[in-house]
């Protein structure tokens, strides 16, 4: 129909005006009436508005079409009716643009997304934050390994390491530091990286945080087990004859013995050879028991009640602790609380834990001693003992798990490095805190 043509539509409409107009003129002039003529007056007004929104509608549709794109909202429809088909371009215009910009705006939501995936599931720490500390993003494995999983801004790990806010802040892209500090009685040690970039006129700093405490601790180990293996080859085959051939010559001197010619220089000679059996005796148990730390068995993992692997500890030792007056006490909370390890091996590094800790405080008025097990924030089984001993001097704790060290007259060195071998075995790790005159905890987390 005509009337859906814009152009027939907009000559309609002036005609309309002209005749209005015109009828208004003639009764303004011809006639008296006035109330007629004002009726007609607001007629003609309205027709120009009509005419003036009809030709403008277009401009409104261009006006909101540039607005929707402006606020990035490309849901609307952009429909030109009842304006002919002059118009049927402009509105295939309109829509072939909506179209491409709801595409463009499907591929970037997509690779958002993508990106987000990636970044909440790489096992490497992420926090992108301004300049002035407020986070943008902090990634699921940056949360648990900081234990916070609120942060708006990254002042707020103060708490957690003064040193770890001020190293962020001052890093500049493309250096890295290394970070120590203790959360949950843990020991971390973070490797941080960090870069920079601009976005919508922003700058972000970029840091990456990885804990390389663990692989820190199974190098040390290793290179420990290289250097026993080497060591323990060496000596064998060097002090196994010498024990053999000593003690075959003290036993063919000791039958030289009755002859009265020769007793004066074979008593020396005599003498002689046991000093050397009994130091070649000696470095043989020596070396047997550093061969212990290479040839750990490998953990029968079971599923087992932490109260049992009490009770056994608690047998084991109750005897010596009435010996000594030593006060001992367990707690396991809860008390159905389940291990997943090997139950002869955990024994191990408990006794050898709780020996050390008896030997402490030997010297303390009221000695005592205290095992405990529980689930930390985590849902980790946390195992500790310990005790109101004289604590472990500073010059010390940075060697306690180094084998062959011991402050202990008579002691190995081998008890604790044998017992973070065991605990590395099981994906766990094995820490302490000690102040002097304070006493000592040693935590075992599986």
């Amino acid at each position: 129909m005509f009337t859906k043509k814009f152009r027939f539509q907009i000559i309609l409409r002036v005609l309309l005006l002209s005749a209005t107009t015109g009828i208004f003129f003639f009764v303004i002039h011809k006639t008296s009436l006035f109330a007629t003529s004002f009726i007609i007056g607001f007629i003609i007004i309205y027709q120009i508005y009509d005419i003036i929104r009809y030709t403008e509608r277009t401009n409104t549709y261009l006006n909101r079409f540039l607005e929707s794109i402006r606020h990035a909202d490309f849901s609307q429809s952009f429909k030109l009716r009842d304006l002919g088909s002059s118009f049927a371009e402009l509105n295939d215009s309109f829509d072939e643009v909506m179209q491409e910009f709801q595409k463009v705006r499907r591929e970037k939501e997509q690779n958002y997304q993508y990106l987000q995936t990636v970044v909440e599931h790489i096992g490497v720490g992420l926090i992108a934050f301004e300049l002035n500390g407020d986070v943008q993003v902090m990634n699921r494995a940056a949360k648990k390994m900081l234990n916070s999983y609120q942060v708006k801004n990254i002042v707020t790990l103060s708490s957690l390491s003064p040193d770890l806010v001020q190293t962020l802040f001052k890093l500049k892209s493309g250096e890295k530091a290394l970070i120590k500090f203790v959360e949950d009685d843990e020991l971390l040690q973070l490797m941080v990286y960090a870069t920079e970039f601009r976005m919508r006129d922003q700058a972000i700093k970029l840091v990456s945080l990885q804990n390389i405490q663990s692989e820190l601790e199974e190098q040390e180990m290793e290179a420990w087990q290289k250097l026993i293996s080497v060591l323990t080859h060496e000596i064998m085959n060097s002090v196994t004859p010498i024990a053999s051939l000593s003690n075959t010559m003290s036993d063919m001197l000791a039958e030289c013995k009755n002859d009265k010619n020769f007793r004066e220089n074979i008593d020396d000679i005599y003498q002689a050879i046991k000093t050397i059996h009994k130091r070649s005796e000696g470095l043989l148990h020596f070396v047997q028991a550093y061969r212990s730390l290479t040839r750990l068995p490998k953990p029968d993992f079971q599923i087992f009640p932490v109260a049992d692997l009490f009770k056994n500890i608690q047998q084991l030792l109750v005897s010596e602790f009435g010996e000594k007056g030593i006060s001992f006490n367990m707690n396991c909370d809860p008390a159905t609380l389940e291990l997943t390890a090997d139950q002869k091996l955990i024994e191990q590094v408990l006794i050898n834990i709780l020996k050390n800790a008896t030997e402490a405080v030997n010297s303390t008025k009221n000695p005592e001693i205290e095992l405990t097990a529980t689930l930390d924030q985590r849902s980790r089984v946390n195992i500790q003992v310990r005790d109101n001993g004289p604590g472990i001097s500073p010059e010390a704790q940075d060697k306690i798990f180094v084998p062959f060290y011991t402050t202990k007259k008579g002691g190995s060195g081998i008890g604790l490095s044998l017992s973070r071998r065991i605990m590395r075995m099981h994906k766990g790790k094995i820490s302490f805190q000690s102040k002097p005159d304070e006493g000592t905890l040693f935590k075992l987390t599986f």
